[in-house]
């Protein structure tokens, strides 16, 4: 389910996942396919997680991250889940053809 709240997506961000949602700043990103693949990869990575672990592993991984690059941004940037869909986001078939746990890839 897409919802439309700019106070939900941090400033800088066109979008955020959570979980079953897609929350997006403005609501023309809707047709935005490249985004919405973007962010349903993250939905697919958090299933397949089983939710809660996918946000406890996100905020760990960013975490150790952070403290190597001491940058937030960058320590984002070098998410392995982030590295996947922003890797994969042009592909509009990934999802079709994509395995379980493809982010282990990008560790």
């Amino acid at each position: 389910m897409v919802l439309v709240s700019k106070y939900l997506v941090p400033k800088g961000f066109r979008g955020i996942t959570l979980f079953p949602f897609i929350i997006l700043r403005h609501a023309e990103d809707k047709s935005n396919e490249v985004l919405m693949n973007h962010e349903r990869i993250h939905l697919r990575q958090q299933v397949e997680l089983l939710v809660l672990p996918f946000y406890l592993l996100y905020f760990l991984e960013w975490l150790v991250r952070f403290c190597y690059f001491h940058n937030s941004y960058v320590a984002y940037i070098m998410l392995s889940f982030e590295k996947e869909a922003y890797r994969n986001e042009d592909d509009l078939s990934y999802l079709k053809k994509r395995k379980p746990y493809q982010f282990l890839r990008y560790l």
